[in-house]
């Protein structure tokens, strides 16, 4: 209900932003002319334009943050691009034509001052521009929506992403520009989904170009060498039980897994302790079968240059290379590299202070 109230009101920005744009750019500056040196009557529709506004944007933001199919980079250069226009616009053009009006009018240039917008644009550009910049080419913040790298990665994380570990791309494109790096194996991945560009995954490199790679009761054979791999318990968290806990070492990557051996994989059941709003029923594991009959095995295959493999360390909830297929280094975004907070609104009792600033390995 929240979600629908969020997206209702996000949806209202856009006719109300624009009507405040044109009235406060073109419209108020005459009233305010006017009425000098007293104020002028706002009429209560005006009234109600600028007082829901700030909700209105507030819901925007909202919107933008939890959403994933939203280009963040697209709506940053269009924050960029549409600060710096008008700004640019009202000193060349508006502002001398607002002084000219106060004079013809006999009054000072105060009688029609700068318009909100004008304000907020010149504030925005270099915040914004700056932002661009930072988010671009240095370290660009992700929450985690699923479960597709559970342990090591909760739903509701938020995390830190390296935008220059493999080199600097231009916003929006992703065009490289500069070669600085490349991604190693057993790195977190942050890059787009090869199916939809418009949605960002993250899973682990697991395969690189020229790798054989082949998984056989959820464990990774990489050029026909078995990834070192511990059995260190189970994993259940009241949403998923019955699962496997193990330490896998890919590459420098000593990092755990969650895994279900079983010919049949993990199904939905009711799980009344399950802590997350709206989820009712969650993931059982009832192990059986063997390695070479796992639901998640896949045959060897040669990853083709110019793309790389990757898998989740949730072996078996995650939509990977073993479905979608490779991903070509075009869509690489960045590494991940620790979690800044956590907040997963589905999740009863609030954020997870204890993963606060964790390194993702």
């Amino acid at each position: 209900m929240l979600k629908l109230i969020v997206d209702i009101l996000a949806l209202l920005l856009v006719p109300v932003g624009a009507w405040a744009l044109i009235d406060d750019w073109f419209l108020r500056p005459h009233r305010r002319l006017a009425a000098h040196p007293g104020q002028p009557a706002e009429g209560p529709f005006t009234r109600l334009i600028y007082g829901v506004l700030p909700v209105l944007v507030c819901a925007g933001v909202v919107r933008m943050v939890l959403a994933e199919r939203m280009d963040f980079s697209l709506v940053l250069v269009l924050v960029v691009f549409v600060s710096g226009f008008v700004y640019g616009v009202d000193a060349l053009f508006f502002r001398p034509r607002r002084n000219a009006a106060a004079s013809g009018a006999g009054k000072p240039p105060m009688a029609a001052p700068e318009p909100g917008i004008v304000d907020y644009a010149r504030s925005f550009f270099p915040v914004a521009l700056a932002v661009l910049v930072l988010r671009s080419f240095l370290y660009e913040p992700f929450r985690i929506p699923s479960d597709s790298m559970m342990p090591t990665l909760f739903a509701g994380d938020f995390i830190l992403v390296n935008k220059f570990a493999y080199g600097l791309r231009l916003p929006v494109s992703n065009q490289l520009v500069v070669d600085i790096g490349k991604p190693e194996r057993g790195d977190v991945v942050v890059f787009k989904y090869p199916p939809d560009p418009a949605i960002n995954y993250i899973q682990r490199l697991v395969g690189l170009p020229g790798d054989r790679v082949q998984v056989v009761g959820d464990r990774v054979y990489v050029n026909g060498t078995l990834a070192a791999w511990e059995e260190v318990g189970t994993w259940s968290d009241g949403c998923y039980e019955g699962m496997q806990l193990a330490r896998e070492k890919l590459g420098e990557h000593d990092h755990e897994v969650m895994h279900c051996l079983s010919e049949t994989g993990i199904f939905s059941a009711p799980l009344p302790s399950c802590g997350r709003r709206n989820l009712e029923r969650g993931y059982l594991c009832r192990q059986g079968g063997s390695d070479l009959t796992d639901t998640g095995n896949m045959p060897e295959i040669v990853v083709p240059e110019g793309n790389y493999f990757m898998v989740g360390d949730n072996r078996d909830n995650s939509a990977d290379s073993r479905y979608f297929g490779f991903v070509p280094e075009a869509n690489l975004v960045g590494k991940a590299q620790r979690i800044w907070f956590n907040w997963d609104l589905q999740r009863s009792g609030g954020p997870l202070w204890s993963r606060v600033g964790r390194r993702i390995d």
